[in-house]
């Protein structure tokens, strides 16, 4: 069984008058363990794709199954149970709180719908942010890190959970090139050494060829779903629209 199973999945939004097919019947599979980079041009879909796999929105039709589970049937609770024990989010605005040091940051989710003591939390942040590399920031403002540091503790806390799924969305977009190159060196350590499974929305095919496999996004569709960058490429390049 897959870890992440969809089947025939469609998103349409109501818009009054008009209604936008933002997906048109996505069947895919992802397995436990796998590096996937999401790509496509503004207003193909692969953000709703993204927010979908995410349990951040629920699909018009079709099934989605994670770890043998259901979404699509699910209350919005139950998909919030789901996110917080199954998902771990990077976002491209780093979306720290400026007032609280590294560590308050990272122990943050382990406040919500978790039976973890204070100091399990504290311990918990610890062993994560030794495991992005900033054991000597714990006490660190955001306003004292450099856009790295400041992303390296957003991952710190989407990994505080134990996530089995880590998604980042443009997670690279405010970042210098080499700092990037450190980022994207990051999602593919914890993916080979942690065994989580990545999965990257990115417009930086310099990002997406670091992906073991890349889904290209367009009018709501998959155009191309391979583990040969170089035909992704290819294909990408011979339209324009993306």
């Amino acid at each position: 069984m897959a870890l992440i199973e969809l089947n025939d999945i469609g998103r349409t939004y109501d818009l009054g008058e008009v209604q936008v097919h933002a997906l048109r019947s996505v069947t895919m599979q992802i397995e436990d363990g796998e590096s996937i980079a999401l790509v496509g041009p503004s207003g193909s879909g692969k953000s709703t794709l993204m927010n979908t796999l995410g349990c951040l929105d629920r699909p018009t039709r079709g099934s989605y199954r994670l770890a043998g589970e259901e979404i699509v049937t699910m209350t919005r609770d139950q998909r919030a149970r789901i996110r917080n024990r199954q998902l771990g989010f990077v976002f491209q605005n780093f979306n720290l709180l400026n007032r609280t040091s590294a560590l308050e940051n990272v122990e943050l989710p382990l406040m919500y719908g978790t039976k973890v003591s204070p100091r399990q939390r504290r311990d918990r942040a610890r062993e994560v942010l030794d495991l992005v590399g900033l054991g000597d920031r714990y006490h660190h403002h955001p306003s004292q890190l450099s856009g790295g540091q400041q992303q390296r503790v957003a991952i710190a806390r989407a990994l505080v959970n134990r996530p089995s799924i880590l998604m980042g969305d443009e997670p690279t977009g405010n970042l210098d090139t080499k700092t990037s190159r450190e980022v994207i060196e990051l999602f593919n350590r914890l993916n080979e050494t942690e065994q989580i499974t990545v999965i990257l929305v990115t417009h930086d095919l310099n990002v997406a060829r670091t992906a073991r496999r890349t889904v290209a996004v367009r009018d709501g569709e998959i155009v191309v779903d391979t583990t040969d960058f170089a035909q992704a490429k290819a294909a990408l390049e011979s339209d324009e629209s993306l």
